[in-house]
């Protein structure tokens, strides 16, 4: 196996468009990462598709932030270690409703529960009257196409440049921040159609390019736009930064973690 590059950091976003977390350790599973994109809000102005309020519409959901309020509880599946002790690995059990309880703190100071109606007022303040917001909680992440989501400091470090400001790389919302081993921007693109060992045992297949849209024109703290940003990966990268992958073997991973090819 080729060594490609290591972990830079690992994160997840409990709710659809709102602030993530950065994380010590993760489990890679088949629905991508443990607690991930749990939750969301379907709006009603939204297409039958992608049915979901997002920051595009409204920008204060980047200034929400979203915990677990059990976070040590979802760190990892309950039952992992009994399940990786039956050969060959067994699927292990995911946490229940109890433990996928999530608390919001609001732009205004307020911490409240994921399903408080307060917070539906609050992410419909500044929308059109007649929006009908509603809660939505998934047994698998309602990721936008791909489970697990890589983008490089490098591909970051190449946009700023060509953007000429300083892009914070939370603004491109991956699972995954990777350091590649050869130091150019965009590099990841290379993995495509391959297949990567991360860490000791998590395999996952490159399936796709990520292809972008007004989100990460987004600064991730403000919300105030850049528009430079989507213009310059719509001209110069195919209108793509990132890559989307599927996991095919679950396996724990952490910061620091080599990334190597296996095909």
């Amino acid at each position: 196996m080729t060594t490609v590059g290591r972990i830079e950091s690992l994160w997840r976003f409990p709710v659809k468009s709102m602030r993530g977390e950065e994380l010590r350790e993760a489990f890679a599973g088949f629905a991508g990462v443990y607690g991930d994109r749990v939750y969301a809000f379907r709006s009603s102005a939204a297409p039958k598709g992608f049915p979901y309020l997002t920051a595009r519409e409204q920008g204060r959901m980047l200034q929400c932030r979203a915990t677990y309020r059990h976070g040590a509880r979802m760190s990892m599946p309950p039952n992992l270690t009994e399940a990786e002790a039956i050969a060959p690995g067994a699927t292990p059990l995911y946490a229940g409703p109890p433990d996928l309880m999530v608390d919001v703190a609001t732009p205004g100071g307020e911490v409240l529960s994921i399903d408080d109606p307060r917070l539906i007022d609050v992410l419909s303040e500044g929308m059109r009257e007649d929006l009908e917001l509603s809660l939505l909680r998934s047994d698998r992440a309602l990721t936008d196409c791909r489970p697990l989501s890589l983008f490089s400091i490098q591909t970051r470090r190449q946009l700023s440049q060509e953007v000429g400001a300083e892009l914070d790389k939370r603004r491109f919302r991956a699972n995954v921040y990777v350091d590649l081993a050869e130091d150019e921007g965009f590099g990841e693109n290379a993995w495509v159609g391959r297949r990567l060992r991360i860490g000791d045992k998590a395999e996952i297949v490159v399936m796709d390019r990520d292809p972008r849209c007004k989100m990460i024109t987004l600064d991730p703290d403000t919300a105030e736009p850049n528009p430079e940003v989507i213009r310059r990966v719509a001209k110069d990268h195919d209108g793509t930064a990132g890559i989307y992958a599927a996991v095919l073997v679950e396996g724990t991973i952490r910061p620091g973690d080599v990334i190597a090819l296996v095909a």
